[in-house]
């Protein structure tokens, strides 16, 4: 944020001031030097003789305030980071009395920052100093010269007052083009930052056959895939599966393991390094993002709700619904009853990312956005983890009426929730370990049974408290 907010005005800034300087210095040097010639091309070398040096002094000058002016945006992107993580997280600062160590932390930005840019400025200033001393020393150059010609009668007297005056108005730009060059160094420092964020790697473009995925029936397949993050660190070994149109798939295992890796392939966040993923007997990759992207409902774990009313947030995925529709996604989704006890119901405003709202309030709220936008291809990924158990009841039927002729993929650490699943997979060390349906699962006793039995203990020995 920072880089796109201070960077950015720093680069307008340096921009929008120098321009103007650039052009009319430029025109006024070259409109004297025309001048000076004309009057005396002898005066008019030793006037030069200035210029050598000031471009030296300049360089010399810039060589050390340039990375100072650097070091001064990083600090500042720093302190943003540290001013707007403190204040997103000010809860967490608070309960565990965080706020000496976070107002120490906030003092020891600052002060580097204070440092570095005391540095740059004391620096920097330097120059128009210096200028004036060199400047001095040319006029002092001209006036020797010029007396020596007037004395052996080559030019007049005249013509030496004129030349001097055309001599400070040919210096008074390369001074106010030096300075502007020491002002250029921040605004590079700038845009250096602005361009790292530009020069990162996009999403590859669609391919030039590509095709729009426009229906489908949702049979997925994936074919021995593989994926890593970083190529020597492989998160998926070669998983093969196949998800049948209108089936339900739920992806368990320990955390990491590799479920969510399996969805963010299979909506091309990210695409495979090894084998192929199939919808509809196609290799995702021969369709376009867009259109392959339109077919997936996604409630995600962490989810997140734009500023704006109840309404629009629930209309994000389907703009054109009507009210009616939105109310009845909200009622599917067991979270008509709360919008209806706010000051505003459908039209209240939302804080950045529903800060007004519960963590399970916000989950009803995705859900219901998922449930308007009618996807092929259903996603859950601990899609019912915030919300209370009664609650989670009444989404249950409602997630099972909405899964209904989708297909779906369910990642769950609550095994309870997915034991309707029509295949569940047990994900480790991202290896497919385990595969059936629950009954057949908890016969094998593996991996699965262990997981089901011990959050079953678990549950019983809380019961017993």
């Amino acid at each position: 944020m920072s880089r796109l907010t201070n960077d950015i005005d720093n680069v307008s800034t340096t921009i929008s001031q120098s321009t103007t300087q650039l052009m009319s210095g430029a025109i006024t040097i070259i409109g004297s030097l025309v001048m000076m010639l004309i009057l005396s091309p002898t005066l008019t070398l030793a006037s030069l003789i200035t210029v050598p040096i000031l471009y030296l002094l300049t360089r010399m000058v810039t060589r050390r305030t340039g990375p100072l002016f650097k070091q001064q945006q990083v600090e500042l992107g720093q302190l943003n980071g540290h001013i707007e993580e403190t204040i997103s997280g000010m809860e967490v600062v608070k309960a565990f009395n965080h706020e000496e160590k976070a107002i120490a932390e906030f003092e020891a930005v600052n002060a580097r920052l204070f440092e570095v840019g005391l540095k740059a400025q004391i620096r920097s200033g330097f120059m128009m100093p210096l200028m004036n001393v060199i400047n001095n020393i040319g006029f002092a150059a001209v006036a020797m010269v010029g007396g020596v010609l007037a004395v052996k009668g080559l030019i007049t007297v005249g013509i030496i007052a004129s030349f001097l005056s055309y001599s400070r108005q040919f210096v008074r730009p390369l001074n106010d083009l030096a300075n502007i060059y020491n002002l250029l160094q921040s605004g590079v420092a700038g845009a250096e930052r602005v361009f790292e964020v530009l020069d990162e790697a996009e999403e590859k473009d669609d391919l030039p056959q590509a095709i729009e995925l426009k229906s489908t029936r949702g049979q997925v397949v994936f074919e021995q895939v593989s994926f890593g993050y970083r190529p020597e660190v492989p998160i998926l070994k070669k998983v093969s599966f196949t998800a049948e149109a209108g089936s339900s798939t739920a992806l368990v295992g320990p955390t990491g393991a590799g479920k969510t890796t399996i969805v963010n392939l299979l909506t091309r966040f990210y695409d495979v390094t090894g084998g192929t993923i199939y919808i509809d007997g196609v290799d995702i990759r021969n369709y376009t993002r867009d259109s392959l992207r339109q077919c997936f409902g996604i409630v995600l774990q962490d989810t997140y709700l734009f500023s704006g009313t109840i309404k629009e947030n629930i209309k994000y995925g389907k703009p054109d619904a009507t009210d009616a529709q939105v109310q009845e996604a909200a009622a599917m989704a067991n979270a008509d009853v709360f919008i209806r006890r706010l000051p505003h119901q459908y039209d209240t405003l939302l804080a950045e990312n529903g800060g007004n709202l519960s963590q399970g309030q916000r989950q009803l709220l995705a859900i219901a956005r998922v449930i308007l936008s009618d996807p092929s291809i259903l996603i859950l990924d601990e899609a019912t983890s915030s919300i209370d158990t009664r609650t989670e009841l009444h989404i249950q039927d409602a997630l099972l009426t909405m899964m209904k002729g989708r297909t779906s993929f369910i990642i769950a650490h609550r095994l309870n929730t997915i034991r309707d699943a029509d295949t569940i997979m047990v994900i480790d060390h991202g290896e497919i370990v385990e595969k059936g349906s629950h009954d057949n699962l908890i016969g094998q006793k593996g991996f699965y049974a262990q997981m089901f039995e011990s959050q079953f203990k678990n549950l019983e020995s809380e019961d017993n408290d």
